[in-house]
């Protein structure tokens, strides 16, 4: 796995633009292995502790959503279970399965690309995160819609 430390080297653009671009790699590389192509990037303290893309068609397995890949490896590259003072980056605005993952590891912050009307944990009239997560949506909001667009209008 490689890890940028965002401190090092800053970008030209906001820190949550800078890491939903690297969210944005991983969502490319699932393209690539034709998954979905929803990345995600877990960041602490200005550095990327754990990378994720959808593995669902590859393990056959529904649950591995980017967000569970990169909360995994983050959680491994922590040693422990909480991720209290870290942001996941994520493409698309998190299912219920991951946004109550993210409750579950107590994550301090959620930023996501792209709206999802139909799946995202949004669409309910509950609150099913932590309730100290910080939720932010629409970063880089056009190229993270029109990746999974393009996904699905070339499966069509």
């Amino acid at each position: 796995m490689r890890y940028i430390n965002f401190s090092d080297e800053p970008p030209a653009m906001s820190p949550d633009e800078f890491f939903m671009n690297e969210a944005l790699k991983e969502a490319r590389l699932a393209l690539a292995e034709k998954e979905i192509p929803i990345g995600a990037v877990v960041v602490c303290k200005g550095q990327i502790i754990g990378r994720g893309h959808n593995l669902t068609e590859r393990l056959t397995d529904v649950s591995a959503h980017a967000e569970m890949q990169a909360l995994t490896a983050a959680a491994n590259y922590m040693g422990g279970k909480y991720l209290k003072e870290c942001t996941l980056y994520v493409t698309l605005e998190p299912c219920v399965m991951c946004a109550g993952a993210a409750y579950w590891f107590q994550l301090g912050k959620i930023v996501f690309g792209a709206y999802d009307v139909k799946l995202g944990f949004g669409r309910l009239n509950q609150k099913i995160t932590h309730p100290k997560t910080i939720i932010t949506g629409g970063i880089r909001e056009n190229e993270c819609a029109e990746l999974v667009r393009n996904f699905f209008k070339s499966k069509r």
